[in-house]
Protein backbone atom coordinates (compact mmCIF):
# COMPACT_ATOMS: atom_id res chain seq x y z
CA UNK A 1 0.00 0.00 0.00
CA UNK A 2 1.15 3.53 -0.59
CA UNK A 3 3.12 4.98 2.28
CA UNK A 4 1.18 8.22 2.04
CA UNK A 5 -1.90 6.40 3.22
CA UNK A 6 -0.10 4.71 6.10
CA UNK A 7 0.99 5.79 9.53
CA UNK A 8 4.20 4.83 11.29
CA UNK A 9 3.39 2.59 14.23
CA UNK A 10 6.82 1.00 14.57
CA UNK A 11 7.41 2.66 17.94
CA UNK A 12 3.97 1.70 19.25
CA UNK A 13 2.59 -1.26 21.17
CA UNK A 14 -0.14 -3.54 19.84
CA UNK A 15 -1.95 -6.56 21.24
CA UNK A 16 -2.48 -9.88 19.45
CA UNK A 17 -5.29 -12.05 20.83
CA UNK A 18 -5.38 -15.08 20.67
CA UNK A 19 -1.67 -15.33 19.88
CA UNK A 20 -1.37 -19.09 20.36
CA UNK A 21 -2.91 -20.25 17.07
CA UNK A 22 -1.13 -20.41 13.68
CA UNK A 23 -2.53 -17.04 12.58
CA UNK A 24 -2.06 -15.19 15.86
CA UNK A 25 1.49 -16.41 16.45
CA UNK A 26 2.44 -15.58 12.86
CA UNK A 27 1.07 -12.06 13.26
CA UNK A 28 3.19 -11.69 16.43
CA UNK A 29 6.32 -12.74 14.53
CA UNK A 30 5.58 -10.35 11.65
CA UNK A 31 4.86 -7.40 13.94
CA UNK A 32 8.12 -7.93 15.83
CA UNK A 33 9.99 -8.05 12.52
CA UNK A 34 8.47 -4.68 11.66
CA UNK A 35 9.62 -3.14 14.94
CA UNK A 36 6.40 -3.16 16.93
CA UNK A 37 6.22 -3.93 20.62
CA UNK A 38 3.68 -6.72 21.10
CA UNK A 39 1.43 -7.91 23.90
CA UNK A 40 0.81 -11.55 22.97
CA UNK A 41 -2.39 -12.68 24.71
CA UNK A 42 -2.90 -16.43 24.91
CA UNK A 43 -5.58 -18.65 26.44
CA UNK A 44 -3.60 -21.87 26.51
CA UNK A 45 -0.23 -21.46 28.22
CA UNK A 46 0.71 -24.97 27.07
CA UNK A 47 0.94 -23.71 23.47
CA UNK A 48 3.17 -20.81 24.46
CA UNK A 49 6.64 -22.06 23.58
CA UNK A 50 5.46 -23.84 20.44
CA UNK A 51 3.78 -20.65 19.20
CA UNK A 52 6.82 -18.46 19.79
CA UNK A 53 9.51 -20.96 18.87
CA UNK A 54 12.55 -19.15 17.53
CA UNK A 55 11.91 -15.93 19.44
CA UNK A 56 14.39 -14.93 22.09
CA UNK A 57 13.03 -15.35 25.60
CA UNK A 58 14.49 -11.97 26.51
CA UNK A 59 12.98 -10.11 23.54
CA UNK A 60 12.23 -6.74 25.09
CA UNK A 61 9.50 -5.98 22.57
CA UNK A 62 7.44 -9.07 23.42
CA UNK A 63 5.29 -9.48 26.51
CA UNK A 64 3.10 -12.54 26.96
CA UNK A 65 -0.23 -12.36 28.80
CA UNK A 66 -2.60 -15.11 29.87
CA UNK A 67 -5.89 -13.69 28.62
CA UNK A 68 -9.21 -15.48 28.85
CA UNK A 69 -11.82 -13.89 26.51
CA UNK A 70 -14.42 -14.64 29.19
CA UNK A 71 -12.39 -12.85 31.88
CA UNK A 72 -12.87 -9.13 31.27
CA UNK A 73 -10.05 -8.08 33.60
CA UNK A 74 -7.50 -10.31 31.86
CA UNK A 75 -8.46 -8.74 28.53
CA UNK A 76 -8.00 -5.25 29.98
CA UNK A 77 -4.57 -6.21 31.33
CA UNK A 78 -3.43 -7.38 27.90
CA UNK A 79 -4.75 -4.23 26.17
CA UNK A 80 -3.21 -1.76 28.62
CA UNK A 81 -0.96 0.71 26.80
CA UNK A 82 -1.75 -0.69 23.33
CA UNK A 83 -2.72 1.41 20.32
CA UNK A 84 -4.22 -1.48 18.39
CA UNK A 85 -5.63 -4.99 18.65
CA UNK A 86 -5.44 -7.94 16.27
CA UNK A 87 -8.20 -10.28 17.41
CA UNK A 88 -8.87 -13.83 16.28
CA UNK A 89 -10.96 -16.38 18.13
CA UNK A 90 -9.47 -19.72 19.19
CA UNK A 91 -11.97 -22.29 20.56
CA UNK A 92 -11.45 -23.07 24.26
CA UNK A 93 -9.42 -26.19 24.99
CA UNK A 94 -12.43 -27.81 26.69
CA UNK A 95 -14.62 -27.23 23.60
CA UNK A 96 -12.29 -27.57 20.61
CA UNK A 97 -14.89 -28.33 17.93
CA UNK A 98 -17.70 -26.27 16.45
CA UNK A 99 -21.24 -27.35 17.31
CA UNK A 100 -24.58 -25.64 17.87
CA UNK A 101 -23.34 -24.20 21.18
CA UNK A 102 -20.13 -22.63 19.89
CA UNK A 103 -21.93 -19.57 18.52
CA UNK A 104 -22.80 -18.43 22.03
CA UNK A 105 -19.20 -18.92 23.14
CA UNK A 106 -17.73 -16.96 20.22
CA UNK A 107 -20.30 -14.17 20.50
CA UNK A 108 -19.60 -13.70 24.22
CA UNK A 109 -15.86 -13.59 23.53
CA UNK A 110 -16.29 -10.97 20.78
CA UNK A 111 -18.56 -8.88 23.01
CA UNK A 112 -16.09 -8.91 25.90
CA UNK A 113 -13.12 -8.03 23.73
CA UNK A 114 -14.84 -5.14 21.92
CA UNK A 115 -16.23 -3.79 25.19
CA UNK A 116 -12.73 -3.89 26.68
CA UNK A 117 -11.40 -2.00 23.65
CA UNK A 118 -14.06 0.68 24.19
CA UNK A 119 -12.81 1.09 27.76
CA UNK A 120 -9.13 1.31 26.73
CA UNK A 121 -8.53 4.91 25.69
CA UNK A 122 -5.23 4.15 23.92
CA UNK A 123 -6.80 1.80 21.34
CA UNK A 124 -6.87 3.47 17.93
CA UNK A 125 -7.81 0.52 15.74
CA UNK A 126 -9.06 -3.06 15.90
CA UNK A 127 -8.42 -5.67 13.21
CA UNK A 128 -11.02 -8.40 13.75
CA UNK A 129 -10.43 -11.75 12.06
CA UNK A 130 -13.60 -13.20 10.59
CA UNK A 131 -14.28 -15.71 7.81
CA UNK A 132 -15.43 -15.85 4.21
CA UNK A 133 -18.15 -18.20 5.48
CA UNK A 134 -19.90 -15.13 6.93
CA UNK A 135 -20.57 -14.04 3.32
CA UNK A 136 -21.41 -17.06 1.17
CA UNK A 137 -24.27 -19.04 2.75
CA UNK A 138 -27.90 -18.25 1.91
CA UNK A 139 -30.80 -19.69 -0.08
CA UNK A 140 -29.89 -17.73 -3.18
CA UNK A 141 -26.13 -18.35 -3.07
CA UNK A 142 -26.20 -20.17 -6.42
CA UNK A 143 -28.10 -17.32 -8.07
CA UNK A 144 -25.74 -14.59 -6.85
CA UNK A 145 -22.17 -15.59 -7.77
CA UNK A 146 -20.86 -12.03 -7.50
CA UNK A 147 -20.47 -11.97 -3.75
CA UNK A 148 -18.66 -9.13 -2.00
CA UNK A 149 -18.18 -7.60 1.44
CA UNK A 150 -21.78 -6.35 1.51
CA UNK A 151 -23.16 -9.90 1.66
CA UNK A 152 -23.94 -11.77 4.87
CA UNK A 153 -24.64 -15.44 5.40
CA UNK A 154 -28.23 -16.18 6.37
CA UNK A 155 -28.43 -17.35 9.98
CA UNK A 156 -31.46 -19.59 9.44
CA UNK A 157 -29.79 -21.20 6.43
CA UNK A 158 -26.70 -21.93 8.57
CA UNK A 159 -28.84 -23.45 11.33
CA UNK A 160 -30.87 -25.53 8.87
CA UNK A 161 -27.77 -27.15 7.34
CA UNK A 162 -25.77 -27.24 10.59
CA UNK A 163 -23.08 -24.91 9.30
CA UNK A 164 -21.94 -24.18 12.85
CA UNK A 165 -18.66 -22.47 11.99
CA UNK A 166 -20.40 -20.12 9.57
CA UNK A 167 -23.14 -19.44 12.13
CA UNK A 168 -20.63 -18.69 14.89
CA UNK A 169 -18.46 -16.44 12.75
CA UNK A 170 -21.45 -14.54 11.35
CA UNK A 171 -23.03 -13.91 14.75
CA UNK A 172 -19.68 -12.96 16.31
CA UNK A 173 -18.82 -10.53 13.52
CA UNK A 174 -22.26 -8.91 13.64
CA UNK A 175 -21.90 -8.55 17.42
CA UNK A 176 -18.49 -6.94 16.97
CA UNK A 177 -19.80 -4.48 14.37
CA UNK A 178 -22.77 -3.53 16.55
CA UNK A 179 -20.47 -2.74 19.47
CA UNK A 180 -17.90 -0.99 17.29
CA UNK A 181 -20.53 1.33 15.86
CA UNK A 182 -22.18 1.91 19.23
CA UNK A 183 -18.87 2.65 21.01
CA UNK A 184 -17.22 4.49 18.08
CA UNK A 185 -14.42 1.93 17.77
CA UNK A 186 -12.32 2.11 14.60
CA UNK A 187 -12.57 -1.50 13.38
CA UNK A 188 -11.95 -3.43 10.19
CA UNK A 189 -12.54 -7.14 9.59
CA UNK A 190 -10.48 -9.57 7.56
CA UNK A 191 -12.79 -12.29 6.24
CA UNK A 192 -10.39 -15.03 5.31
CA UNK A 193 -10.82 -18.15 3.20
CA UNK A 194 -9.75 -21.58 4.38
CA UNK A 195 -6.41 -21.01 6.09
CA UNK A 196 -3.73 -23.20 4.55
CA UNK A 197 -1.73 -23.60 7.75
CA UNK A 198 0.59 -26.52 8.58
CA UNK A 199 -1.96 -28.01 10.99
CA UNK A 200 -4.84 -28.09 8.47
CA UNK A 201 -6.84 -31.36 8.55
CA UNK A 202 -10.10 -32.73 7.14
CA UNK A 203 -11.67 -31.99 10.55
CA UNK A 204 -11.41 -28.22 10.02
CA UNK A 205 -14.96 -26.83 10.52
CA UNK A 206 -14.59 -24.47 7.55
CA UNK A 207 -14.84 -27.57 5.31
CA UNK A 208 -18.46 -28.28 6.24
CA UNK A 209 -20.30 -27.79 2.95
CA UNK A 210 -17.05 -27.67 0.96
CA UNK A 211 -18.53 -29.72 -1.91
CA UNK A 212 -21.27 -27.11 -2.33
CA UNK A 213 -18.74 -24.26 -2.12
CA UNK A 214 -16.70 -25.98 -4.82
CA UNK A 215 -19.71 -26.44 -7.10
CA UNK A 216 -20.77 -22.81 -6.60
CA UNK A 217 -17.28 -21.41 -7.26
CA UNK A 218 -16.90 -19.86 -3.81
CA UNK A 219 -14.46 -22.31 -2.22
CA UNK A 220 -11.57 -19.95 -1.45
CA UNK A 221 -8.33 -20.55 0.42
CA UNK A 222 -5.63 -18.27 1.77
CA UNK A 223 -1.96 -18.83 2.50
CA UNK A 224 -0.78 -18.00 6.00
CA UNK A 225 1.76 -15.38 4.95
CA UNK A 226 -0.78 -13.69 2.66
CA UNK A 227 -3.42 -13.27 5.37
CA UNK A 228 -0.84 -12.15 7.94
CA UNK A 229 0.39 -9.42 5.60
CA UNK A 230 -3.23 -8.42 4.92
CA UNK A 231 -3.82 -7.91 8.65
CA UNK A 232 -0.75 -5.68 8.90
CA UNK A 233 -1.69 -3.67 5.81
CA UNK A 234 -5.25 -2.92 6.90
CA UNK A 235 -3.98 -1.92 10.34
CA UNK A 236 -1.37 0.48 8.99
CA UNK A 237 -3.49 1.96 6.20
CA UNK A 238 -5.41 4.90 7.66
CA UNK A 239 -7.97 4.69 4.82
CA UNK A 240 -9.00 1.08 5.52
CA UNK A 241 -12.56 0.50 6.72
CA UNK A 242 -15.29 -2.10 6.72
CA UNK A 243 -14.86 -5.73 5.69
CA UNK A 244 -12.10 -7.24 3.54
CA UNK A 245 -12.56 -10.63 1.87
CA UNK A 246 -9.12 -12.22 1.94
CA UNK A 247 -8.06 -15.13 -0.26
CA UNK A 248 -5.41 -15.86 -2.86
CA UNK A 249 -6.74 -19.04 -4.42
CA UNK A 250 -10.08 -20.46 -5.58
CA UNK A 251 -10.69 -24.22 -5.67
CA UNK A 252 -12.40 -24.19 -9.06
CA UNK A 253 -11.32 -27.28 -11.00
CA UNK A 254 -10.83 -30.98 -10.38
CA UNK A 255 -7.05 -30.57 -10.26
CA UNK A 256 -7.38 -28.00 -7.46
CA UNK A 257 -9.77 -30.25 -5.54
CA UNK A 258 -7.52 -33.31 -5.83
CA UNK A 259 -4.50 -31.29 -4.71
CA UNK A 260 -6.40 -30.11 -1.64
CA UNK A 261 -7.63 -33.64 -0.94
CA UNK A 262 -4.04 -34.88 -1.03
CA UNK A 263 -3.19 -32.21 1.55
CA UNK A 264 -6.07 -33.12 3.86
CA UNK A 265 -6.15 -36.90 3.66
CA UNK A 266 -3.73 -39.83 3.81
CA UNK A 267 -2.65 -41.07 0.35
CA UNK A 268 -4.81 -44.20 0.69
CA UNK A 269 -7.94 -42.06 0.94
CA UNK A 270 -7.14 -39.19 -1.39
CA UNK A 271 -8.67 -40.94 -4.44
CA UNK A 272 -12.18 -40.92 -2.99
CA UNK A 273 -14.90 -39.19 -5.08
CA UNK A 274 -14.51 -35.45 -4.60
CA UNK A 275 -17.92 -34.87 -3.04
CA UNK A 276 -17.17 -37.45 -0.34
CA UNK A 277 -13.71 -36.06 0.24
CA UNK A 278 -14.81 -32.49 0.72
CA UNK A 279 -18.07 -32.79 2.67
Amino acid sequence: MATAASFNQTSKTVCVMDASGPLGSSIVHRLLQRGYSVHAAVQNQGKLWQSFEGLSCNNEKLKVFHSDPFDYHSIMDALKGCCGLFYSFEPPSDQPTYDEFMADVEVRAAHNVLEACAQTNTIDKVVFTSSATTVIWNDSHRKAPDLDERNWSDLNFCRKFKLWQALSKTLAEKTAWALAMDRSINMVTVNGGLLMSPDLTIANPYLKGAAEMYEDGVFVTVDLRFIVDTHIHVFEDITSYGRYLCFNHVIKCNEDAVKLANTLLPPSESSLPQRLVLT
